[in-house]
């Protein structure tokens, strides 16, 4: 799952977002017990490969934890998870970016993954500036592990582990919707990025209200053409990285896609 916030990626790698709270970082209503799934089968559209899943048994609340932090050390490894993961809180954080990614904001303080090292960076003068030719050596590292991933055991984890998200999800202030077609969904709009012109794409920074001038400069750049600035996080995130690790990443979600969803991808 990684691949749409890493998995993702996507999950971000990490602009340093900035702007309004989203309704994924409003406080979590009480726990509740996940729907049934009869209560939840005629509202499922992408419903989950049942051979894909070791165990469909939902975890108590007190276990989710210590679960998810093996299951991902099982998965990715000690060292992966260490460099690249916050497991606190795990299946929040992934739910609720995954659902940010397809929002104008996806802040960086609920990512399940560690933010890339180093500053986004531009070149040239004046009003107008390009991403810098080497920026995206900063994600490097990020960009080919995600690609490394083994699509099917992702999806394998992804599954036996769903019992705790489409809580998450419920929690969140989706009782009733099935976060799995949330996935899907986000998937397909990732997918949707359009790639831009020859060249990287120009930048402007946002004007700084108030009588505090920024100190980091770097995290107020946008897009110049207001289609690309209004694309949703996720597909922003995918424009400013380099186009070799664009294709990379589309790649693994087209691959992750076909596990998750019955219905083929549209493209």
């Amino acid at each position: 799952m990684l691949t749409v916030l890493g998995l993702g990626g996507l999950y971000l790698y990490q602009q340093r977002s900035h702007g309004p709270v989203t309704v994924a970082e409003a406080p979590a209503a009480p726990a509740a017990a996940p729907a049934s799934a009869a209560a939840l089968e005629p509202a499922i559209r992408y419903p989950l490969d049942p051979s894909l899943a070791a165990s469909a048994a939902a975890t108590p609340a007190g276990d989710a934890q210590t679960q998810w932090r093996n299951a991902l050390v099982e998965w990715l490894g000690r060292n992966a998870v260490l460099r690249f993961v916050h497991t606190d809180d795990f299946s929040r954080r992934l739910v609720a970016t995954v659902d940010n990614l397809a929002r104008p904001h996806a802040p960086p303080s609920l990512w399940p993954l560690h933010a890339t090292p180093g500053r986004f960076s531009v070149s040239g003068n004046g009003e107008l500036r390009s991403i810098a030719p080497d920026n995206a050596a900063r994600y490097v590292p990020m960009v080919a592990w995600i690609a490394s991933l083994d699509a099917k055991r992702t999806a394998a984890v992804y599954t036996r582990m769903y019992p705790q998200l489409q809580r998450s999800y419920e929690e969140l202030g989706y009782p009733g919707r099935y976060f799995n077609d949330r996935v899907v969904q986000v998937i397909d709009q990732l997918l949707d990025t359009p790639e831009p012109a020859p060249g990287a794409p120009l930048l402007q920074l946002t004007e700084v209200k108030g009588s505090v001038p920024s100190t980091q400069p770097w995290l107020r750049y946008e897009f110049a053409d207001p289609a690309l600035q209004s694309l949703s996080s996720g597909q922003r995130i995918l424009l400013r990285v380099g186009p070799a690790q664009r294709q990379a990443l589309k790649a693994k979600l087209v691959e992750l896609r076909g596990l998750l969803a019955r219905a083929p991808a549209s493209r």
